[in-house]
């Protein structure tokens, strides 16, 4: 060996071969399994971060459709009275006392207003204030005085040059006069018709506060929301609510104050309409501080857990290999040894079918060649003569094997050929489909078969079905020709119908009716089953959905779940598979699948009808 090739081939074959196992175990076990963790470990808070960021921005954005949706409901609303005819027509009435008005009262306008709060459940009040002097104030009708004038949200109307506007305010309570409640109301001049402006009216509908503290308090897992003013006023916030009794000088926190340092951790902002009268309001979500940092704990325990459980096994494992190598490999040492002294004895253990194994086997066989040279050459023959005798054991039963099919289908052609000579037409169809259906079956091997040829498999199954049960029933087949070219799973609809035959028509009085479509809509192959069978009850047909999403379930439904099983595994989760029924109305089982996942015959189609 020149000198030039001894260097790290050497030193390696110099260590010996337990310190080479725990190095193989180092560095090709153990270092990859921490590099991939860490990596994995990385990877996966981005994606958790960016997953919690996609829900903070549903949550605020669900919320904010919700506050607008109740604004824009008192919006509505509002324009629906203002262009009330009748109600512009009352107002502007003079009455001659309060006989007159309470006679237009109780014929036009008690109802005329509050009919809109049952159906609108965000409004709490809907109130209408005029100068008209000759209207009794009471119910949802009010003149305008001088205390409506010196009010909160008049002096808050007066200032805004809108003919719509939403307002949040503070108004004396009339019990205690020292204390304020809080409101939000839609403001609107009506003045929609010309010719009936004798006396300013003023609408005002009172939006329910708890309500709208209710969405942002069902968001307070995801985020602290504040929901804020055009004045930069926080009108009410998760935390805090809104004081519902203050001093008559309280009024709205300034958006800054509230927040204060808690800007600094980010936060997410967005306008609540486009609407000239809700410019400026907002709503700002602060983030829960512990959420990030709880998914990124649950997943580093997770990944923590997950790692120690990996290394665990994978250690046992390597160390159960490797002392499988380890030992077979000093006892072959051993008994090699033992052959140097001339003592031919075999290694008596199971020495598997790897390369040491196989060094194993030689060896014996090496050192049976040579002890039997010596004093057991009959006992070599006797077993060479055993040994061929297990041979032609083994070709003889797989001839058998062979036979056995032809023997069938020799027989059934025997049988029809005598029920033809007899014209036993019936008799004849279903042995001829039964035949077809028998070597279908022996001679099925591909994988994914065309739905065309699916179909006939079905067609044949079905003559059988229908000479059992006569005239118990009728089947339909309705395929489109677009289906038929594409490839789907052997034996994905034949369970259904079969299920369909035994479950849903075989216990219906009168004639049933099972109907099979094939069709491609929407980008997808849609395949349905239905029958008119007894149906199945509301909690028997949860059970059965459970049982057969559930690959460890037990019972009856087998056949649905094991085709459920195999569309799942061929395509994922890119399958949709749904049971409908109702008891004495029948039952529809379907699947579709996406036709990009699909194969798509273009040959010829292949005929399965010879027998």
């Amino acid at each position: 060996m020149r000198k030039g090739k001894i260097g790290f081939t050497k030193i390696v074959n110099d260590i010996p071969l337990n310190y080479k196992f725990i190095v193989i175990y180092i560095v090709g076990v153990l270092l990859p399994i921490v590099v991939m963790n860490l990596l994995f470990m990385d990877r996966m808070s981005g994606l958790i971060r960016e997953r919690e960021e996609q829900n903070l921005e549903i949550s605020l954005e669900r919320a904010r459709k919700d506050i607008h949706d109740f604004i824009e409901g008192g919006v509505a609303v509002s324009h629906a009275l203002n262009t009330d005819k009748t109600l512009y027509e009352m107002l502007d009435r003079i009455y001659k006392g309060s006989p007159d008005f309470y006679a237009a009262f109780d014929e036009q306008l008690r109802h005329r207003v509050s009919s809109y709060i049952p159906v609108n459940n965000q409004i709490s009040r809907i109130d209408i204030f005029t100068e008209n002097p000759t209207i009794v104030p009471g119910s949802n009708y009010h003149i305008m005085n001088q205390e409506v004038r010196e009010s909160e949200w008049y002096r808050m109307w007066e200032k805004s040059d809108a003919s719509v506007m939403v307002a949040a305010y503070r108004e004396k309570q009339a019990d205690n006069r020292t204390l304020t409640s809080p409101y939000l109301s839609v403001i609107e001049n009506m003045d929609y018709y010309n010719y009936y402006r004798t006396f300013d009216k003023l609408l005002r509908i009172d939006i329910d506060l708890n309500l709208i503290y209710d969405v942002l308090a069902r968001e307070r897992d995801y985020l602290n929301l504040f929901l804020v003013n055009e004045n930069n006023e926080v009108i009410m916030s998760t935390e805090d609510g809104y004081p519902r009794d203050a001093a008559e000088s309280a009024g709205y926190p300034k958006l800054a104050a509230d927040l204060g340092d808690r800007q600094s951790i980010g936060h997410y902002e967005v306008a609540i309409g486009t609407a000239k009268y809700v410019k400026g309001w907002r709503l700002i979500g602060v983030p829960q501080g512990n959420r990030v940092t709880k998914a990124m704990l649950d997943m580093r325990l997770y990944v923590g857990f997950l790692a120690a459980a990996i290394t665990l096994i994978t250690s046992v494992f390597i160390y159960v290999m490797l002392r499988s190598y380890n030992y077979r490999v000093k006892r072959l040492s051993r008994h090699m040894q033992k052959v140097t002294n001339e003592k031919f004895d075999l290694i008596r253990m199971d020495e598997g079918r790897d390369e040491i194994g196989g060094l194993i086997r030689n060896f014996n066989i090496m050192t049976s060649r040579i002890n039997s040279l010596i004093n057991n050459v009959y006992k070599l023959e006797i077993q060479k003569k055993s040994l061929e005798m297990e041979r032609v054991r083994a070709e003889l039963n797989f001839l058998q094997s062979q036979m056995n099919p032809h023997f069938l289908f020799n027989t059934l052609n025997a049988i029809l050929v005598v029920c033809t000579k007899n014209q036993y037409e019936d008799v004849t169809d279903i042995i001829k489909s039964l035949s077809k259906l028998l070597r279908r079956l022996l001679s099925w091997q591909e994988d994914l078969v065309p739905v065309e040829e699916e179909m006939r498999f079905i067609e044949m199954y079905l003559k059988i079905e229908k000479f059992r049960f006569r005239d118990k029933f009728e089947f339909q087949c309705e395929i489109d020709e677009e289906a038929l070219r594409y490839k789907i799973p052997k034996m994905s609809i034949q369970p259904l119908v079969e299920n369909a035959c035994k479950h849903g028509i075989q216990a219906v009085e009168g004639r049933g009716l099972i109907r099979i479509r094939a069709f491609v809509a929407d980008g997808r192959l849609r395949v349905v089953i239905s029958d008119n069978g007894i149906g199945i009850e509301a909690g028997r047909l949860r059970e059965l959905i459970l049982s057969v999403r559930n690959e460890n379930a037990s019972g009856s439904s087998i056949g649905i779940r094991n085709v459920y099983r195999r569309l799942e595994l061929y395509y994922d989760d890119q399958v949709r598979f749904d049971i409908s029924s109702s008891p004495e109305e029948g039952t529809t089982v379907s699947f579709d699948i996406p036709i990009k996942l699909l194969e798509h015959q273009n040959e010829d189609r292949r005929d399965i009808d010879g027998v």
